[in-house]
């Protein structure tokens, strides 16, 4: 059973006469009997009664007309819901980012919500390391990572350049100091993050390496925690600037360079290599690219080269 041969069918049903039908569909009357004979064999039952001659409706046939009807309905509809798609009058946006990098989606959001407002967008909270896996996974899209994962199997799009912060509250005897050693920060009190990165490691390894100690005696499970314990007044910490910039600009806390302590971090957008992105996919790509435009550093889009 297929659909034009429902097509033809309901057409002679609704004109009640296979000639009238057959000018209908700009086809020949013989045509259409021969399509309208294929389909009944197809069902096994005789769908018109050939002795009336108003094109009357065997039981089988009026029972076949309701699921006709509906089965061209889903396809006018399943049909609309593609075009509805394509130009982004719907669609859903998945995407994959921890509670650091997703403060880079904010603003990219933002402007894709301003553009294509009828496309719900859900952003799934994991791990980074994670990303790769649940993306082959096909869970989402599109993640965002601070690392480069295996190039031959996912394409990385470089979006944002960050960099770590020494912030302190602004009653803090360090928050007038125009810069600070290393070495100086052996007998402070460290706010960090109890979730094991490698942005941690570089800053365990760079105390080690100056011979400083480093007193982590606390660790809070997000940066939110972390930057308003510090505005309290309650030790230091080392965040990155994204997770703070709205704070340094209000004052609430204050950023003091460390030359030891310079470390760039690079934000990626990555996907599947092999993956067809979805058209809200693409479209968030145009909108991400846009933003770099418009902003400037550190926002940027850049397709990283495989080799």
């Amino acid at each position: 059973m297929e659909l034009n041969q429902l097509e033809t069918f309901l057409a002679v049903a609704e004109e009640r006469s296979f000639s009238r039908a057959a000018v209908r569909l700009h086809r020949t009357q013989p045509a259409v009997s021969q399509v309208i004979r294929k389909l009944e064999e197809s069902v096994g039952e005789t769908l018109f009664d050939r002795a009336a001659r108003d094109g009357s409706l065997t039981a089988a046939g009026v029972l076949l007309r309701d699921y006709a009807l509906r089965l061209l309905a889903l396809r006018r509809e399943a049909s609309s819901a593609l075009g509805e798609l394509k130009s982004l009058e719907r669609g859903h946006l998945q995407l994959a980012a921890n509670e650091y990098t997703c403060m880079y989606l904010l603003p990219a959001i933002d402007a894709f919500r301003r553009e294509f407002p009828h496309v719900s967008v859900t952003v799934h909270r994991m791990l980074a390391s994670r990303i790769p896996e649940e993306l082959s996974l096909r869970t989402f899209e599109l993640g965002v990572i601070s690392f480069r994962p295996d190039p031959a199997q996912f394409r990385t799009i470089a979006v944002y350049a960050d960099s770590l912060a020494f912030i302190v509250g602004p009653q803090h005897p360090l928050a007038s100091a125009p810069r600070v050693s290393i070495n100086e920060l052996g007998s402070e009190l460290f706010v960090a993050h109890n979730v094991t990165s490698p942005l941690r490691r570089k800053v365990i390894e760079a105390f080690q390496r100056y011979r400083t100690p480093l007193n982590m005696g606390i660790e809070l499970p997000t940066i939110e925690a972390i930057k308003r314990f510090v505005a309290m007044g309650n030790g230091v910490a080392l965040v990155p600037h994204l997770t703070v910039a709205r704070e340094l600009e209000a004052g609430d806390l204050v950023r003091i360079p460390v030359d030891e302590l310079e470390m760039r971090r690079v934000l990626r957008l990555v996907h599947r290599r092999q993956a067809t992105l979805s058209y809200a996919g693409k479209a968030f790509l145009h909108t991400v690219r846009a933003l770099a435009k418009q902003q400037g550093p550190p926002f940027y889009f850049h397709v990283e080269r495989v080799g």
